[in-house]
């Protein structure tokens, strides 16, 4: 799985740019005109899946709410859990320093392999890296919409019968704002602090 990170960002970016081409020029202005990185960017969009303890939530539920969306799954040996323990402190720093604005900021982790990840799974999951992460899942053709809706790549790992086996997936974490429409993706490979640091610039 390692193996084929690069690889999957780079497929992920290119959706992305692809579905947006002025998500490029919106980059390389955005330290001068504060225009958001995802500007435009054809991701997101409604869904309605259920939660770690197992109601059912949509989008609309955070209508007015910044969102901090990243897919995973909790079975995965490495990257997720890495990726969400950088991205959740990176919140908490954001709380420590800004506690109004990051009250705002609704953190979201949507599961792709159904299969595994019941509700009662995600919530000892979710719990682990921080008290506000929602944790979401649902029937395998709606979280394949959704991933789909959101620019997330995701295979199952072939030949691998049972609960033994990976996912492949594209392991981008995106700040949406309170309209629902993307606004930048965060740097998690960078650490905590950087991913702090970009929630204080687009969190208002």
């Amino acid at each position: 799985m390692n193996d084929a990170i690069p690889m999957l960002r780079r497929l992920a970016l290119a959706f992305l740019l692809g579905a947006a081409p002025l998500v490029l020029s919106a980059c390389d202005k955005a330290g001068g005109s504060g225009a958001p990185p995802l500007e435009g960017a054809a991701i997101g969009g409604p869904f309605t899946l259920v939660d770690q303890n197992g109601k059912t939530v949509s989008d609309s539920d955070f209508a007015g709410r910044y969102r901090l969306v990243y897919f995973g799954y909790t079975y995965c040996p490495d990257v997720c859990p890495t990726d969400l323990q950088k991205l959740m402190r990176g919140l908490k720093d954001f709380e420590g320093s800004a506690p109004a604005l990051a009250a705002k900021v609704q953190p979201i982790f949507i599961s792709v392999d159904p299969q595994r990840d019941t509700p009662p799974v995600l919530k000892q999951y979710v719990a682990a890296f921080h008290p506000r992460l929602i944790g979401l899942t649902g029937k395998p053709d709606v979280i394949a919409d959704v991933a789909k809706r959101y620019g997330i790549y995701f295979q199952r790992e072939k030949g691998k019968g049972g609960d033994d086996y990976l996912v492949d997936h594209s392991t981008q974490a995106v700040l949406f704002g309170p309209d629902g429409k993307p606004i930048a993706m965060l740097p998690q490979d960078q650490g905590d602090k950087a991913v702090a640091a970009e929630l204080a610039k687009w969190v208002h």
